[in-house]
């Protein structure tokens, strides 16, 4: 059985690469390599699995709450994703590095008796990026 809780943060970041020219970036990133950065208003999904417990539960709601209060919300709300969050460091902030980001930040904190099972982001109400976690 799988529960998915949802949860809302507020970022703002930069796609841009030291690899690539100014020009290329521009090409490759478009809007999102405007020099100033931009913001969303992300939604983040948590899903986990398992058996229910003996009262029913596959994970005590409000442990699961604090765990992604503690481990993510804390490092990314209202942050600069580019210069205030350790774990993107050295990587082009896309969305789809900011899931691995989660998922990691999520594990090394995991203390919940059912497993993760997968991290939601949605950036926008047109792209949302799933990652399945091992």
């Amino acid at each position: 059985m799988q529960l998915t809780s949802r949860y809302r943060f507020a970022a703002s970041h930069r796609l841009n690469t030291d690899a690539l020219t100014p020009e290329e970036n521009a090409r490759l990133y478009g809007k999102c390599n405007y020099p100033f950065g931009h913001g969303h208003d992300y939604v983040l999904d948590v899903t986990v699995e398992g058996a229910p417990d003996a009262h029913g539960q596959i994970v005590n709601r409000a442990a699961l709450d604090r765990l992604v209060r503690e481990r993510v919300l804390a490092r990314v709300d209202h942050r600069d994703l580019n210069s205030q969050v350790p774990e993107l460091a050295g990587q082009v902030t896309t969305t789809e590095n900011l899931a691995c980001a989660v998922e990691k930040m999520l594990k090394q904190g995991w203390t919940l008796s059912a497993k993760l099972a997968r991290v939601r982001i949605a950036e926008t109400a047109r792209n949302t990026f799933e990652l399945e976690s091992a």
